[in-house]
């Protein structure tokens, strides 16, 4: 009889282990969050120019980036000193999501992809637009969501 009672207690504890898969509502979470962060990533960017994107950026070991043009993926530092370098020759920079589709893989990480519109100005007054397709692993810190690595590339004109 003891015997019975353990087998069921272990099977009880064993069956009652949290689940590792997310509910359709924690998706739906995830993918708002991010989204809301890619909005104020670009937002921000609009009102303070490249240097805003800093506070998306996890600085972290994990984290690179390979922006438009490169062919290798950069660190958090090479990125950091990417954008100081670049900020200071653009008066504006609109960035907008044609499209963009979110996959949440647990309640702190999510990969996404989309494709974008950017209109830049620079200094001289000179317009440019571009459009981009970018992917990228998103990730939840105490801060909020936080870009960890991915890439930014042109799409060719038509």
């Amino acid at each position: 009889m003891k015997q019975y009672i353990l087998f069921f207690a272990v099977f009880i504890f064993s069956c009652s282990q949290p689940s590792t898969e997310m509910t359709d509502s924690g998706k739906i979470t995830v993918i708002n969050e991010v989204k809301q962060m890619l909005s104020s990533y670009n937002a921000d960017i609009r009102k303070g120019g490249l240097t805003a994107e800093f506070i998306y950026l996890d600085n972290s070991p994990g984290f690179f980036w390979v922006p438009p043009g490169y062919q290798q993926a950069l660190s958090y530092d090479s990125v950091v000193s990417v954008i100081k370098r670049s900020a200071q020759s653009f008066k504006s920079i609109i960035n907008s999501w044609d499209t963009l589709r979110i996959f949440p893989l647990t309640k702190e990480l999510a990969t996404y992809t989309g494709r974008l519109r950017s209109e830049i100005v620079d200094t001289s007054d000179n317009v440019s637009s571009y459009i981009l397709i970018e992917t990228g692993v998103t990730i939840k810190r105490r801060s909020g969501w936080k870009l960890l690595c991915g890439q930014t590339a042109f799409l060719p004109p038509k």
